[in-house]
Parts: C-alpha cells; structure tokens; sequence
C-alpha cells in the first residue's frame, strides 16, 4: 500500500515539482483547499483521508489516514455539495488516458507547446492540466490566479495553451493563445476558433467531449431518452476513475476487462449532426405544470439580452403549477421586465419555459469554476 499525500501549498510552479516527485515515488497526491475552514476542512480530510501532509511548515505524518492502492494517483473531491463530499480515486492509468487523449485532439506539441495552469487545483478542471503537462512532458506554467494581466504574460512568455472559465475569456483577447480550452458554465454563444468547449466530471479525469463530439477512445450515449431525445449522458472511457475513497464503487468494468456505461447524473441529447447537448444536472431541472424545464436553456436565452450582464435561472414551489420558473438577473445599466423576460423566453423556446418572476440582484452566486450556485438562490 502506498501513501496519500496531501498537499496544502500555495499553487505555483513549485507545486507541479513536488507532484512529480511524489508520483515517483509511486504514492498518490491530493489537494486541500485553502478556502476552507471549520468543519468543511474537517469534511474533506474525512473524505480524503490522507496518510501524510505537505505544507510550508514541512511534511507531517497523519494519524488515521488510508493508503492507497498500488497504482493510485490522485484523490480529488467531486464538485457537488461541500455538506458531503465524493472522493474520487484516478489511477496512473486513467490520468495518462487523459493525458493522451485530451492532448492528440488539441494537437499539442510538447516540442513548442506550453500549458498554462490557472483554475484551482483542487478540481480537476485545473489539477488536469498539471497532470497533463507532467505526463506528457509538455512544458508548463502554474499560477493562483488568472486576471488579464497574469494571462497576457503567459502569452507573452510562451504559453499556447490554456483552460479557463467563461468569466475569465470575457476579460481578454482569445487571439493571444493559440487554444482556449473551456468548461464549466455555459459557454457564449459566439465563441472565436481557436476555444474549444468541454463536457466531462471529475471522475472523467477531465473533458471528454470537446466541442460536442467525444475523444477517440470515448463512448457516448442518452440513457432512458425522452420523445425529445432528452435522457442521462452515458460515458465510457478509459479516463474513468477506480473507484470512491469513502463509499462503495460503481462497477466501472467487467470482469473481462470491458468498460461499462457510466451515468453521469446530466441530462442531454444527441443532435441530428451526433452532437451532444448538455442540460445541466437531471437534479436541476424544473418540472412546472408537468413540464420539464432545463434552467441552462432558459438562461442562454435570457443572457443574450440587452441590459443582462450575468443571469441564472431556478425553481420556487408553486401552488398550482408544482414549480416555478425564477430568473435572477446581475443587470448591466436598465434590466430588462419581467414581462420583455417572457415574451423573448416564449419567443425562443416555449412558454411554459417563461419565468413567473424577476429579482434582480448584485451579483450572481459561482462557483470557483463559474458554475451557478442554484441552491443558493432563493
């Protein structure tokens, strides 16, 4: 059995060495989050058990911690609620897939390609890009942040290649690198050639479907569709996860070595080109009169709309209809209505899809990642 190093650095370049090192010596790593405190740092070292601890004061051995198995890499906690964190358990194997994968679709040279780390290493969308680098040789830049100014001397230092979230490619001239790797919130709608979307989940190891079309080696499919052809997204691939830390495991292969369909828990479909739609969370979506509302499409329809700088779109109970359609709104000068809300929803997608109620607020909860905090709305 090997160890569990958890390291609580800041997130620089010298992270990435202290990474290597530990993959060589054959232990696995994880990330704490320094933005947690009290019982949610309490929460995620429960989870993640590790067996030791690398921070600025040296390395420290943990009382009560699990190794792990031999060829385990990374544990890192899924991106759902911080009240009960998943860990999930990647292997060489699988962060090597990734590796391979996600960098023979993005053409990436390691002879003149250079990798910028600028998302939180403790989710996988920028822990990803570390490991990518690390097993593929490719050179790389680690930095805490990613405003305008930490992004154009990158560029200008040699980076080519990039991920970040949408708040982030808003702020700056795509051109300056030559590949833009996006996740988490929904993209623009308009978007320049050289940014590539992503869809995938921490026990992915990172996006596996790349501007709506699967990496080679991954499987796509809609299980359990609708007359719509809307259902769950289905993955196989060989960038899937070993298992969870602290419960038991899905079954992720046979015993013949096959891989099995893995339920992601998202909603989407197949378009008549075979490209894939996201929905968001099967959890999220709206059931109001009897009809399924998907918050996502309501929103790309409501940002594209003059006075609206940032918007999301949940549920209230609803005495009549079940539940209801809500926008929040961070207005950029006048708002639009409630009333110009609903016609321009009715107009682009139907109107049981309209929301039955305005606020308009500051700002609109996110995650680290860009993603909306619906349980935070209210």
């Amino acid at each position: 059995m090997q160890d569990l190093i958890a390291l609580d650095l800041p997130q620089d370049d010298a992270v990435a060495s202290v990474i290597e090192d530990i993959w060589e010596d054959g232990d696995a790593v994880c990330i704490l989050d320094h933005r947690l405190a009290g019982p949610a740092r309490q929460r995620a070292l429960a989870a993640l058990a590790p067996t030791v601890l690398i921070d600025r004061s040296g390395r420290h051995r943990l009382p009560g911690g699990t190794p792990v198995e031999s060829g385990d890499a990374l544990v890192i906690l899924t991106s759902g609620s911080m009240a009960s964190p998943k860990a999930a358990v990647h292997t060489v194997d699988s962060l090597t897939a990734s590796a391979a994968m996600t960098s023979a679709r993005l053409g990436v040279n390691p002879v003149t390609s250079q990798w910028l780390c600028c998302l939180p290493i403790v989710h996988i969308g920028g822990f990803s890009v570390i490991s990518r680098s690390l097993l593929t040789s490719t050179p790389l830049q680690v930095r805490a942040h990613s405003d305008p100014s930490v992004l154009e001397e990158a560029a200008s230092s040699g980076v080519t290649h990039v991920s970040l979230v949408t708040a982030m490619l808003q702020r700056i001239d795509p051109s300056i690198f030559d590949c833009i790797v996006l996740g988490a919130a929904a993209p623009p709608t308009d978007l320049p050639s050289n940014v590539v979307t992503t869809y995938g989940l921490t026990e992915t190891g990172s996006g596996v479907v790349y501007s709506g079309l699967p990496l080679d080696g991954v499987d796509l499919a809609i299980g359990n569709a609708d007359a719509d052809g809307y259902g769950e997204i289905l993955l196989r691939t060989p960038t899937l996860f070993r298992a969870y830390r602290d419960r038991p495991a899905p079954s992720v292969s046979g015993p013949d070595g096959t891989l099995h369909w893995f339920p992601t828990g998202d909603g989407g479909r197949l378009s008549e080109s075979g490209k894939l739609e996201v929905t968001g969370r099967l959890a999220d979506v709206i059931v109001t009169g009897g009809e399924k509302v998907y918050p996502i499409d309501v929103e790309t329809v409501i940002r594209q709309m003059e006075g609206v700088s940032d918007v999301a779109v949940w549920k209230r109970p609803d005495p009549v209809w079940g539940e209801r359609v809500v926008a929040w709104i961070a207005p950029n000068g006048d708002p639009p209505s409630l009333d110009t809300v609903r016609a321009t929803v009715k107009e682009n997608l139907s109107a049981f899809a309209a929301p039955k109620e305005l606020e308009i607020v500051a700002s609109i909860p996110r995650s680290a990642l860009g993603k909306v905090n619906r349980y935070e709305l209210s």
